[in-house]
C-alpha cells in the first residue's frame, strides 16, 4: 500500500479513536485538542525553529504574538502552504493586518489543516470472517477530516517600547459526516523592545478553549447483509437469531465497541515565552537570535521535559541576513527526552528573499520527530506582501 494511502488510513483511525476516547456527554482534557495549530506559520519563523514569540513584528504576529502587530507600518498580507506526513496532511494559512490608528493595528488570520481521501470500510467488511468482502473496493467510501481556525487580532502600543495584543479565536473541526466540533477561546500577549533586544509573552487559550463535539450516529451505519446470499451476517444476529434492528447495538456487536458520543473537550492555557535580539553585523548585514519556551500544564510527559504535570518545550533559532535581501536560517524546533531515544533534537533550516514589498521564504523541517523515517518531513513555503503605498502608512502620532 502506498505510504500516502496508508498514512491517510491510519490517521482516519486515530481521529475516530480520539473522538471516542472520553466519557460520553462529559468533559475531558484534550491534550492535543488544538495541535493542528501548534506547528506554526511563516516559513521564516519555522526556519528558525519557531523561536519567534519575541521577534514577530509583521503579519504572522497574528499567530505568534498579536502584540507584535504594532511593528507594521503598512498593511501586509501573508500565505503559507505545508505538506506534512509525506503529503497525507495539508496545512494552509492566510493572514492580513493593517494599522488603523497611530497606536492600533488589527489583523485576521485563517488556518486549515486537512486529511483527504480517508477510507471508510464500514460497508465493505465481512464481520463473520473478519475480512473484507469480495467486492470491497466498490463498497468503500471516502471522507475528509478538516480543522479550521479564525483569529481576529488587535494590537495597541502602550509606549514606544511596549505593546499589548489579543486574539479572539474560533475553530471548527469535522471528521467527515461522523462528527464535528466548535470551539472558542482568547489569547493575550505583550511585547517589549529595547534597542536590539526583544521580549514577548503570549498566554494561549487564556480562557480555556471549550470544544463542543456532536456525533452523527447515522454515519456509523453497519452493513449486515451478505451480498453473496443476501442473508444477514451471524455477527448481526441477536440471541433470538433475528437481525438486530438498533444500529448502535448492531455496531457494538460487530466491532465490540460503542458508537462515540458527543461531549466537551477542554484545551488548557499555554504560556509561550520568547526572547530575541537583532544585531547589525558589518555593512548592511544583521544577525538575529531567538529563544522561546512553551510552558504547559496539560500533563504531557512522554518525550517532553517536565516537572510533574508542567511541561517545557524550548525552541532556538538563528538567522543571518545579507545586504538586507537574502537570509539564511537554522534552528531547533523540538527537544525530546526519555527512553529509549535519550535526547533527540529536531532541527530546521530555511532561506528567504526580501525584494522591497515582497518576500518569499522556504523552510525544511522534521515534523514527525522520532518517526520521521516512516512519516516523512515537512516542506514549508510562504510569501508576504507589504503594501507600501502613499496613504496606507500608519498615521503619525
Amino acid at each position: 500500500m502506498p505510504l500516502r494511502r496508508l498514512g491517510r488510513s491510519v490517521l482516519g483511525l486515530l481521529l475516530l479513536a480520539a473522538l471516542g476516547a472520553g466519557p460520553a456527554h462529559g468533559q475531558r482534557l484534550a491534550k492535543y485538542g488544538a495541535e493542528f495549530l501548534a506547528g506554526g506559520v511563516d516559513a521564516r519563523a519555522l526556519g528558525m525553529g519557531g523561536a519567534y514569540v519575541g521577534l514577530a513584528d509583521e503579519v504572522s504576529a497574528g499567530y505568534w504574538n498579536p502584540a507584535g502587530l504594532h511593528g507594521l507600518s503598512y498593511p501586509e498580507t501573508g500565505y503559507m502552504h505545508v505538506e506534512r506526513f509525506a503529503g497525507a496532511v495539508s496545512f494552509d494559512y492566510g493572514g492580513v493586518a493593517m494599522p488603523v490608528m497611530d497606536r492600533s493595528t488589527v489583523g485576521v488570520s485563517v488556518f486549515r489543516s486537512g486529511v483527504n481521501d480517508i477510507v471508510n470500510t464500514l460497508a465493505a467488511w465481512n464481520p463473520d470472517r473478519g475480512q473484507p468482502l469480495p467486492d470491497y473496493e466498490s463498497r468503500i467510501t471516502r471522507f475528509s477530516a478538516a480543522d479550521w481556525a479564525l483569529f481576529v487580532s488587535y494590537s495597541r502600543a502602550v509606549s514606544e517600547r511596549l505593546s499589548v495584543g489579543v486574539n479572539f479565536k474560533g475553530i471548527h473541526r469535522s471528521i467527515g459526516d461522523f462528527a464535528n466540533a466548535w470551539g472558542y477561546s482568547m489569547d493575550v500577549a505583550a511585547r517589549y523592545r529595547a534597542g536590539p533586544y526583544r521580549l514577548g509573552v503570549v498566554v494561549r487559550d487564556v480562557t480555556t478553549m471549550l470544544q463542543s463535539w456532536s456525533v452523527n450516529p447515522s454515519a456509523f451505519e453497519v452493513n449486515c447483509i451478505n451480498p453473496i446470499d443476501e442473508q444477514p451476517f451471524d455477527a448481526c444476529l441477536g440471541e433470538d437469531g433475528t437481525l438486530i434492528e438498533n444500529n448502535a447495538t448492531r455496531y457494538q456487536a460487530v466491532f465490540d465497541q460503542r458508537i462515540p458520543q458527543g461531549g466537551t473537550a477542554l484545551v488548557l492555557p499555554v504560556a509561550r515565552l520568547g526572547s530575541g535580539a537583532v544585531w547589525p553585523v558589518g555593512d548592511g548585514h544583521t544577525l538575529t537570535v531567538g529563544l522561546d519556551v512553551d510552558v504547559a500544564v496539560d500533563g504531557r510527559r512522554a518525550f517532553v521535559p517536565n516537572i510533574g504535570d508542567v511541561s517545557f518545550r524550548p525552541r532556538l533559532g538563528l538567522a543571518f541576513r545579507y545586504a538586507g535581501v537574502v537570509e539564511l536560517r537554522g534552528g531547533v524546533q523540538r527537544l525530546q527526552v526519555g527512553t529509549p531515544i535519550g535526547v533527540d533534537l529536531t532541527p530546521s533550516v530555511g532561506a528567504g528573499l526580501d525584494l522591497e514589498q515582497v518576500s518569499v521564504d522556504f523552510s525544511f523541517g522534521d515534523f514527525a520527530g522520532i518517526v520521521a523515517d516512516d512519516l516523512g518531513y515537512s516542506y514549508r513555503i510562504s510569501a508576504q506582501l507589504r503594501l507600501e503605498q502613499p496613504g496606507l502608512e500608519r498615521p503619525a502620532e
